[in-house]
């Protein structure tokens, strides 16, 4: 048993570091944020919800026009960046999970994201054993044991970053005055407690992705948040450095702002493609002219996605902020060279673009890529930790551009159908399954990927969309599809549970309502 401070309740038992984790004080600082912020947090997203209304309803969203004197405005910049978090020229995700940590702290990259968000299965054990991970790893001492090896840090670790869960989410195992706890304030407000001395006694300091944002109005809710929990556990004003993930259109709009909001707090944004691209499905899922062809078809290198890109750049670079890149997230396979030979060349191209356009770093999912994407980098920033001086005032994104989804041609085909399918069912079995960062098909995949694929399934058979060969997508054609690649993939793999992730798609792609995140309908069956 633990010591809960009065308010509090702990709805499950265990996993083994729970007393560590789970310490009074450390909870106490939890409570304190969620009671300080949850309000606001509640209202921030019934705004988002009255926005998604507007949409519905044949709105477009466009550059605020009450925050035109902060983008015009060229003389405020964001905070200077750390040391350790200056060159960011290749950095490397995945869960929050020991062995994982281990392997991605030790693979040569400059930064490494921890995640408790779309990477991570956010089981009880999961949430537990990532907060102790990460309490192990500032301190030098995780270590990681199975029957044919012993896992452990090296000399040279990465910098560490952390991505809580965004602040749509709630934390079930914690209730705070009878109410689940802010999943953001939960994850954020622990590791923070644990480990923001010791980190900056280290030589370095709590460092943030914030996922999902909407608003600059959400931004400010993370600044105000982030300026109390440094006074609380008592380290400087602007100890914490957070980069914003733009990975919402709405979030494409208020860059300038975003920035503002934080920028005592701010590193720089990252372009977030995938959920980017799952932002545009969701975001305008009622309109028959942005329906976007099959996923492999939207690169980045299609109008919309460059606009986007080069727009982050500049923004990021005119305010003294890093610029990052998007993720590659393919998995190098040694049975086959040709495959992986073919896909190191798409990433290197991929990653020649963003160098090019001026991005300051990029993400990979596999060490292996580290190299590849280093190499790129290398080659542009030589001995410079960052290319900020690459201004890109040339980039002049409008709305429309940003907007005008269309893809040079694009087609939805039923090998799409198919392949969004197989990949939502193997996400989503993977995900129940407590395992949140998937391999598929030679890519490390995420929450991100199932959200575009049961979202085009959900926009193609709402609309009619037709195949490339004149069908229209009905809600036969994907019952047909999905029980051929269920039948195919419980052939494959017969140990996994189907059943229930066969059901929760079915449930995402034939209701007559749009979910707004698949991972809010699949929690409690987690829970």
């Amino acid at each position: 048993m633990i010591d809960v401070p009065p308010g509090l309740s702990v709805t499950a038992q265990g996993p083994a570091h729970l007393p560590e984790v789970l310490t009074p004080e450390a909870l106490g600082f939890v409570a304190d944020l969620h009671r300080r912020f949850n309000p606001e947090r509640q209202r921030l997203m019934a705004a988002r919800r009255d926005r998604q209304a507007a949409f519905d309803g044949g709105a477009l969203p466009d550059f605020l026009p009450e925050t035109v004197h902060i983008r015009d405005d060229s003389s405020w910049s964001v905070a200077s960046a750390p040391p350790d978090l200056d060159d960011r020229r290749v950095e490397i995700t995945g869960p929050a999970e020991p062995k994982m940590m281990i392997n991605a702290l030790n693979s040569g990259a400059r930064v490494f994201m921890a995640d408790f968000e779309d990477a991570l299965s956010p089981t009880w054990e999961n949430v537990i054993t990532g907060q102790w991970a990460v309490r192990e790893a500032v301190r030098h001492r995780l270590s990681f044991q199975t029957d044919e090896k012993t896992y452990g840090l090296g000399q040279r670790l990465a910098t560490l970053v952390i991505r809580p869960r965004g602040w749509h989410l709630d934390e079930a195992h914690i209730l705070v005055d009878g109410s689940p706890v802010s999943a953001s304030l939960f994850d954020f407000g622990l590791t923070f407690f644990h480990n923001a001395r010791e980190q900056l006694e280290r030589g370095s300091g709590p460092y943030f992705y914030l996922p999902k944002l909407e608003s600059h109005v959400e931004a400010r809710l993370w600044n105000d948040v982030f300026a109390v929990a440094q006074e609380r556990v008592g380290v400087p004003r602007g100890s914490v450095r957070a980069t914003v993930l733009i990975e919402t259109i709405l979030a494409a709009f208020e860059m300038d702002e975003i920035l503002y909001e934080l920028r005592d707090h701010a590193a720089g944004l990252n372009a977030g493609r995938w959920d980017y691209i799952f932002s545009i499905i969701k975001k305008f899922h009622s309109r028959a002219d942005k329906i976007l062809p099959d996923r492999g078809q939207v690169t980045m290198a299609v109008p919309f996605m460059r606009a986007y890109q080069q727009l982050l750049v500049r923004t990021c670079h005119a305010r003294g902020a890093h610029a990052i890149g998007g993720m590659s997230a393919f998995i190098p396979n040694r049975r086959e060279p040709e495959v992986t030979e073919r896909a190191l060349a798409a990433v290197r191209e991929d990653k020649e673009r963003e160098a090019g356009d001026g991005s300051d770093g990029t993400w990979v999912a596999h060490p292996d890529l580290v190299p590849v994407a280093g190499e790129v980098f290398d080659r542009v920033l030589g001995e410079r930790p960052n290319q900020k001086q690459k201004a890109r005032m040339d980039v002049t994104p409008t709305a429309a551009q940003l907007l005008d989804v269309s893809v040079p041609g694009g087609a939805i085909t039923e090998r799409g159908v198919r392949g969004n399918v197989s990949v939502g069912l193997s996400y989503l079995a993977s995900w129940l399954a407590g395992n949140g960062a998937a391999a598929i098909n030679n890519l490390m995949e995420d929450a991100a990927t199932a959200e575009i694929s049961r979202s085009q399934l959900w926009q193609w058979r709402t609309h009619g969309v037709q195949l490339a060969d004149g069908r229209p997508i009905s809600a036969d054609i994907y019952a047909g599809v999905h029980d051929e690649e269920l039948s195919r993939l419980r052939r494959a793999l017969p140990d996994f549970q189907w059943t229930d992730a066969a059901a929760l798609l079915d449930e995402l792609v034939l209701s007559d309502r749009f979910a707004e995140f698949l991972t809010l309908l699949a929690y409690p069956r987690l829970v």
